[in-house]
């Protein structure tokens, strides 16, 4: 599949792909992707079943680490440095463990390379329950979301999907009933193709939102099987979406990362 995608500075060398996590679109990073644009060329991609790019039934890591290769292939780009946050940095990681020699160096974005518990169920509901054909402002969306996600951020974020069409209704751009189907998958520590490597030992960076929960103490040995170059940097009074939370701040440990 190819994916939507935003370049910035095209032509530059050094480029680096930006993967963005669930529910996302790549169009969240164009603050960031303007600030690395000053000295190489960007590329934000939307990852199937979100933004603009196409939708399918199909949700697995293997199958989008092979919408990413697609895409770099229609781009000619052969070999890229690699960010993704959450489910994003997952697909960059199944990207860098089974294709290495495509892989400069991998920025992590607060994932760990392991399964998680579900963790979204009450959004998954929340956004089950919004009735889109009779929804009339963002404001009712927003008031209706927070019944069940109380972070009124992650609400906001999560209706920057959201859109009218060509009726001049509200719809959502990801693909709700795809990732609901395959959540266990997305949910799922990166596979580990028996025919490749089982590591990625080019230079890594794992950036963590000291208030995540995403990274803990014990995904150590996971990181150090995997990627045994890995560098943890921690991101004080910040969670999980630590390049919104701290822009600035993410942008400066990606620029200086990127640099040596």
């Amino acid at each position: 599949m190819q994916l939507n995608t935003h370049e910035y500075n095209a032509g530059q060398n050094n480029p680096l792909v930006v993967l963005h996590g669930l529910f996302g679109a790549q169009d969240n990073w164009r603050s960031q992707a303007l600030v690395w644009a000053k000295d190489r060329h960007v590329i934000t991609m939307d990852l199937r079943n979100h933004g603009m790019s196409a939708h399918s039934p199909v949700m697995d890591y293997v199958s989008m680490c092979a919408d990413v290769l697609d895409t770099l292939a229609l781009l000619n780009l052969a070999k890229v440095d690699l960010l993704g946050h959450s489910m994003g940095g997952k697909v960059a990681m199944q990207l860098a463990l089974n294709f290495p020699h495509k892989v400069n160096s991998l920025i992590i974005a607060d994932i760990a390379p392991v399964g998680y518990e579900a963790r979204h169920q009450s959004i998954l509901d929340g956004l089950n329950s919004l009735d889109l054909s009779t929804l009339t402002s963002r404001k009712q969306a927003l008031d209706w979301l927070v019944k069940y996600e109380p972070d009124e951020r992650v609400c906001q974020f999560l209706l920057k999907s959201l859109y009218k069409n060509e009726v001049g209704q509200f719809a959502l751009r990801y693909n709700l009933s795809a990732i609901e189907q395959n959540y266990q998958l997305i949910s799922a520590a990166p596979s580990v193709n028996a025919t490749a490597p089982a590591m990625y030992a080019g230079p890594t960076l794992v950036l963590k939102g000291s208030n995540s929960a995403y990274i803990l103490p014990h995904h150590k040995a996971s990181f150090d099987r995997f990627f045994p170059n890995a560098q943890l940097k921690i991101m004080t009074d910040c969670g999980h979406w630590l390049h919104a939370e701290k822009p600035e701040l993410f942008c400066r440990l990606v620029s200086r990362f990127l640099s040596q």
